[in-house]
C-alpha cells in the first residue's frame, strides 16, 4: 500500500501526493507533509486583533463596545479581562469579565496586555 499518512480532517487513507502537499479526495483537505511532524491537530492557535497570539491564563484588553446578549450591559473599550481560556468555536475566549460575569469572547474583538 501508500506510506503516506491519513487525512487528518476525515481519517481517509486515500490521500495522495501532490507536489508539496497532501491532499485528500474525500473532502478536499489539503496539508504540508511536514505537518503531522509541527503540531497536534488538538491545539487551538487563537490570535487577537493585531496577530499576537494567545495563551490560557493571559490578559486581554476589550478594543470594541461589546452589547451582552440579553441584558442592556455593555463591555466598554479598554476592559482587562484576566485569566482568560481559550476554547475552540466561533467564539474562542471563555472569561469571567468583572461586573457582568463569566461570557464569551471573540478574538478579534480583544488585544494582548
Amino acid at each position: 500500500m501508500s506510506d503516506l499518512p491519513p487525512c487528518p480532517a476525515c481519517a481517509s487513507e486515500f490521500t495522495y501526493d501532490d507536489g508539496i502537499q497532501l491532499v485528500c479526495p474525500e473532502c478536499g483537505h489539503e496539508w504540508s507533509k511536514s505537518a503531522g511532524t509541527d503540531k497536534a491537530p488538538d491545539e487551538v492557535a487563537v490570535r487577537d486583533a493585531n496577530g499576537n497570539p494567545l495563551a490560557d491564563g493571559d490578559t486581554v484588553t476589550v478594543i470594541k463596545d461589546l452589547k451582552v446578549k440579553g441584558t442592556s450591559s455593555v463591555v466598554k473599550v479598554g476592559t482587562k479581562v484576566k485569566n482568560i481560556r481559550l476554547v475552540s468555536g466561533d467564539h474562542d475566549i471563555d472569561c469571567k469579565v468583572d461586573g457582568i460575569g463569566p461570557m464569551k469572547l471573540k478574538s478579534v474583538f480583544v488585544k494582548k496586555a
